[in-house]
């Protein structure tokens, strides 16, 4: 880890109560190769600041008031807080070893970490910036996500393909569901009654229903003229309403849209190379995607599945963070 100096705790007040940001219309590009975060104002779909970050930076995210951005610095061992306005760096959390994936909790007291090198998952508490308690997980975890109703924690492990199911309140492991090669990505429905997995390597996404922890059903994938091997599903985000799930084809090129209710893809669209990560805007209308290999930010109109603008990111973006 680098050596950076943790700042003053009067500088920096972590917010854990819900509100509105204040940095409305805005997404968040984290960089991986560039060691760079591209901001963007998504009025105007302009790059409005590049700032310098630490290395690797994957995971990124907002704390729950929108005032601060949190980003994975994976290399440097360490989460960043920087200010979501200006990009001073306020603060550095505690991570555990290569942290990639984070997830806020729902109540905004902990930043749950998967640490892929440590094989474990950790929580850090945001008032404190401490470590508060880690839990060993399997092999290479990255994908991570808190059920609606704040009782599991769910953490899915590449090497192992598998996702641990975290009791949050006892902190132990009380169930196991496999899954097809190399799970990546973890969202639950807005709902809360499902979980969807983007296992990459299999090119599949498992449907969990959350009551049973049964999968209900495996989707996969067939863009046009994408062979079979390409399709590496890993980002998932739904729409506001649950109605349609958008997800993240990797090497294939493409995204996929999905109708939630009938599990049936209603369209593909290009959007760059290795569309890795994305968010959706908060009128449901644009999903902001991240291509890895073109280096560059797709706006993807989900009405007409038309990408109506594209512009320069760092090299290799890999997450989207949206502050609404």
């Amino acid at each position: 880890m680098k050596n950076r100096q943790l700042l003053a705790g009067a500088a920096f007040a972590l917010g854990i109560v819900l509100a509105s940001s204040a940095q409305a219309a805005t997404a968040y590009v984290s960089n991986e190769r560039s060691n760079t975060v591209t901001v963007v104002d998504l009025d105007t779909r302009t790059v409005t600041a590049t700032w310098d970050v630490g290395e690797r930076p994957r995971g990124i995210t907002l704390t729950k008031d929108g005032k601060y951005v949190l980003i994975c610095a994976s290399l440097d061992n360490a989460v960043e807080i920087r200010n979501a306005k200006t990009g001073e760096l306020v603060g550095v959390l505690p991570s555990g070893n290569d942290p990639e994936q984070f997830f806020v909790s729902n109540d905004g007291k902990y930043l749950f970490i998967s640490n892929e090198d440590d094989a474990a998952t950790t929580a850090v508490d945001l008032e404190t910036r401490r470590v508060a308690w880690q839990v060993v997980v399997g092999e290479e975890p990255e994908g991570i996500a808190q059920s609606t109703d704040g009782k599991y924690l769910l953490v899915a492990s590449e090497e192992e393909n598998i996702v641990d199911w975290i009791d949050i309140a006892t902190r132990e492991i009380v169930h196991v569901t496999e899954t097809d090669y190399r799970p990546r990505h973890i969202e639950f429905t807005p709902d809360g009654t499902q979980v969807w997995i983007s296992a990459e390597i299999a090119g599949t996404v498992h449907v969990i229903d959350v009551a049973s922890k049964e999968i209900v059903e495996t989707l996969s994938f067939a863009p046009p003229g994408a062979p079979a091997y390409k399709v590496l599903p890993c980002g998932i985000r739904f729409t506001s309403d649950g109605k349609t799930a958008v997800i993240a084809l990797g090497r294939a090129d493409a995204v996929a849209v999905v109708d939630v209710a009938s599990r049936k893809v209603t369209g593909y669209a290009a959007t760059g190379g290795r569309p890795w990560h994305l968010a959706i805007t908060e009128d449901d209308t644009t999903a902001v995607v991240a291509n890895g290999t073109t280096g560059d930010i797709a706006f993807l109109d989900l009405a007409s599945l038309e990408v109506t603008k594209r512009i320069e990111a760092g090299k290799g973006p890999w997450g989207v963070a949206i502050a609404h």
